[in-house]
């Protein structure tokens, strides 16, 4: 069971005393207009740490609760919960927390009581989570790159989801290449299609059913590996990335090289 809020005016629309900047700083945020000289006393938007610093804020209000059934990113709040009433308890407890602290929330943005909800760009349900639809439109109606920085701006946006291709460095590589530096721009067709080349790629799974997928392109020097070293170089990545997983637990390893 899912509830989303949104909470009103992430920044300086909360509450006075919850962002007021330090005294120290207040000069550093100082502008001048014909009307006169200004310093915001509260955080405004534009500056570089506001975000991470209402997002501190937020998780130092919700620390009891956070991970437990509770997440936050900047003004987005999902709540989750195994079952009806469990949610009911978690929900009471997140919006009295609010009225206490005097965050407020839009309710029109508000969702309560969902099976599945979008949240971050992705669907999450009790399965498991998957890509938003209108994400999914937006790559397979792309028009081609026409100049790098359409083609950056591409690559952000289906990066954002590359743990659900398998192999995505591999197959992103040639249109990745137009973004160095003196490489004439020329967005061809094996930018668009399906192409394994060098690389490495991962896939993390529990009992059969695929939690993440990953890889990178081989770097120059890794192009005169041998085979088992390739193995170990694939081993040791993935160990890396997703140590979060596997650290202290037992897992199986098997090795298949593309090149």
């Amino acid at each position: 069971m899912f509830s989303k809020i949104d909470l009103r005016s992430g920044y300086f629309g909360v509450t006075y005393y919850h962002m007021r900047v330090k005294d120290c700083d207040v000069m550093k945020t100082a502008f001048r207009t014909r009307y006169g000289h200004y310093e915001f006393l509260v955080m405004p938007f534009g500056l570089t740490n506001a975000p991470t610093a209402f997002m501190d804020m937020l998780n130092r209000v919700f620390q009891p609760q956070l991970d437990r059934f509770f997440v936050v990113f900047i003004n987005d709040i999902l709540i989750y919960s195994k079952s009806e009433s469990k949610h009911a308890q978690h929900l009471r407890t997140v919006l009295q927390i609010l009225r206490e602290k005097q965050l407020y929330a839009k309710f029109s943005k508000c969702e309560f009581w969902l099976k599945e909800v979008g949240f971050l760009g992705h669907v999450v349900f009790a399965d498991g989570i998957r890509v938003d639809p209108s994400k999914i439109s937006a790559i397979t109606n792309w028009k081609a790159p026409k100049n790098v920085a359409e083609v950056r701006s591409f690559l952000g946006l289906v990066g954002y989801y590359q743990c659900f291709f398998q192999n995505f460095s591999i197959i992103a590589l040639q249109m990745t290449k137009l973004l160095q530096k003196n490489v004439q721009f020329v967005c061809s067709d094996e930018c668009q299609v399906d192409v394994s080349l060098s690389g490495l790629g991962y896939v993390l799974m529990q009992s059969g059913k695929v939690i993440s997928y990953a890889s990178r392109q081989l770097k120059p020097h890794e192009r005169n590996y041998l085979t088992h070293d390739f193995e170990l170089a694939a081993i040791v990545f993935a160990l890396k990335i997703w140590r979060h997983y596997l650290y202290g637990e037992k897992a199986t390893y098997l090795h298949i090289i593309k090149v």
